[in-house]
C-alpha cells in the first residue's frame, strides 16, 4: 500500500502528542506564525486554523516577501496590518525592514514556520525563515519548522549550479547554497543555522514530512498546488524558474504581466523564431521550446508587443532549467542586434553590483556570456562547485 505524503503541517494536526519533541507541546503557548496561502493542508486547511485546533495561542503573524496574501508584485513594499492579531511584514523598504524586531513576537514562546518554498536558491522564503529564526533563538524562543516537500525533488542528479561567492551574498543568497538545491526548508534551515554558528539552533525543531523521498517531484506526493507567490501560478513554472529567474538580471521580459510567467519571456527586439533554431537540443532538455509574440500587461515593456518564447515542460524528471537559460542568454547577447543590456537598477535592496551577478552567485556568468563562453564549458567551470555543495550538505539530508 501506497504511503501518503504529509508535510510537517498535517502531522501537526494527525499527531498532536508527538508533534515536536518530548516534553514540548504547542498547546496553550503564545506563538508567533510565519505563514503565508500555501501555508494549507492537503484539504486546503490554513496553518492559523490548525494552530487553532491544537489550542496553540496566535499572538503575532509574519508575512515574508508578497505579503501573507501573496498579493504584492516582487519586491513591493508590504506594509503591517493591526487588528485582534497584528500582521507584520517582513519585506519592506530596506534591508532592516527583513529582520522581525523583536517587539514582533509579542511575548511569544514559539516561533512557527510554514511557508512553501519552490526549490531555488533566489526564492526568498527560506532567508526570510533563517533571519527571523535567528532574531527568535537569540531571545531563548524555541523555533519549529513544519517541513514540505521540495517540488522539485532533492537528488544529488538535478542539483544545478555553483554557491555564491564571498562578497555577492544578498537576499536571493545569504548563504552559499546552489541554484536548484535540492533541499526542504527544515534541510536548509539547520544547515544555514549550523555552518553560520547561529546562537541558540539547539532549539530549532523540524517537523519532518512523512512518507516524502528525494525521487519525487511535486505530481507524485498527491499534494495541491497553491501559488506560493504571485508569479508562481504552476509545478511547470518551479520547474523553470531556477534558470529563467536569471532574466530578472536583464531588460528581457521574464514574463511577468503574462498568464505564464518565467515560461514565457522575451523583448520587443527578440527574433523568436531565430533564438528557438540557434538552441540546441542537448541545452534543453526535458523542454519544447515554442516561438510567440506577446504583449506584458505591466512590468517590463508593458503594453508593447514582444517577439519570445515559451518553455514548454515535456519531460519534468529531464529539465535542467540553469543549462537551457545559460544557453538563452548567451543566444540573445549574440543575437546581433545590441539590444540586450544587464539590469543596472537596485535589485534586491543591492545597487552597487549587477542584478544578474547577485542571481549567479558572482560575476563569472556575466562575464562568461560577454565572452561567448560555451554552455558545456560553463557546466564544467561550476561543477566543482556544485559538488562541494553535494558533500556540504549530505549531513544535513533527511530523507531517503
Amino acid at each position: 500500500m501506497t504511503q501518503v505524503v504529509h508535510t510537517g503541517l498535517e502531522r501537526l494536526e494527525l499527531e498532536p502528542h508527538v508533534n515536536i519533541t518530548t516534553g514540548h507541546s504547542l498547546a496553550g503557548e503564545p506563538v508567533t506564525l510565519l505563514c503565508h496561502p500555501a501555508s494549507v493542508t492537503r484539504e486546503l486547511v490554513h496553518a492559523v486554523e490548525i494552530l487553532q485546533r491544537i489550542g496553540a495561542r496566535i499572538v503575532s503573524l509574519l508575512g515574508p516577501e508578497h505579503g501573507l496574501d501573496a498579493s504584492a508584485q516582487d519586491m513591493e513594499e508590504v506594509e503591517h496590518r493591526r487588528g485582534d492579531v497584528p500582521l507584520y511584514s517582513l519585506y519592506g523598504d530596506s534591508p532592516a525592514a527583513l529582520i522581525p524586531r523583536p517587539d514582533m513576537f509579542h511575548d511569544a514562546t514559539w516561533l512557527v514556520c510554514d511557508l512553501q518554498d519552490i526549490g531555488s536558491r533566489y526564492y526568498t522564503y527560506v532567508w526570510t525563515i533563517i533571519l527571523a529564526a535567528e532574531v527568535a533563538l537569540s531571545r531563548g524562543m524555541r523555533v519549529l519548522v513544519l517541513d514540505r516537500p521540495n517540488p522539485l525533488g532533492g537528488l544529488d542528479e538535478w542539483v544545478e549550479g555553483g554557491t555564491i561567492a564571498s562578497g555577492y551574498e544578498s537576499f536571493v543568497g545569504l548563504h552559499p547554497l546552489a541554484v536548484r538545491h535540492g533541499m526542504t526548508v527544515g534541510e536548509i534551515v539547520t544547515m544555514v543555522l549550523e555552518e553560520r554558528g547561529s546562537v541558540g539552533r539547539e532549539r530549532l525543531h523540524v517537523l519532518e514530512c512523512t512518507a516524502w523521498r528525494r525521487s519525487m517531484q511535486h505530481p507524485d506526493t498527491k499534494l495541491p498546488f497553491v501559488p506560493p507567490s504571485p508569479n508562481m501560478p504552476s509545478f511547470d513554472t518551479v520547474l523553470v524558474y531556477p534558470g529563467q529567474c536569471l532574466l530578472e538580471g536583464t531588460n528581457v521580459s521574464e514574463g511577468r504581466g503574462t498568464t505564464r510567467p518565467f515560461e514565457t519571456f522575451g523583448a520587443p527586439w527578440v527574433d523568436a523564431q531565430a533564438l528557438v533554431r540557434v538552441i540546441a537540443a542537448e541545452h534543453a532538455p526535458g523542454l519544447q521550446l515554442r516561438a510567440l509574440r506577446f504583449k506584458p500587461m505591466f512590468h517590463k515593456h508593458a503594453g508593447r508587443n514582444c517577439g519570445g518564447v515559451q518553455l514548454h515542460v515535456k519531460d519534468a524528471t529531464q529539465v535542467r532549467s540553469l543549462r537551457t537559460t545559460w544557453a538563452l542568454l548567451g543566444a540573445l547577447w549574440n543575437a546581433g542586434t545590441g539590444q540586450m543590456r544587464w539590469r543596472t537598477e537596485r535589485y534586491e535592496f543591492v545597487d552597487d553590483r549587477p542584478a544578474i551577478d547577485l542571481l549567479a552567485g558572482g560575476p563569472w556568468l556575466r562575464l562568461a556570456i560577454e565572452a561567448g563562453v560555451s554552455v558545456d564549458d560553463m557546466l564544467r567551470a561550476q561543477e566543482p562547485d556544485r559538488q562541494a555543495f553535494l558533500l556540504r550538505r549530505r549531513q544535513f539530508l533527511r530523507y531517503a
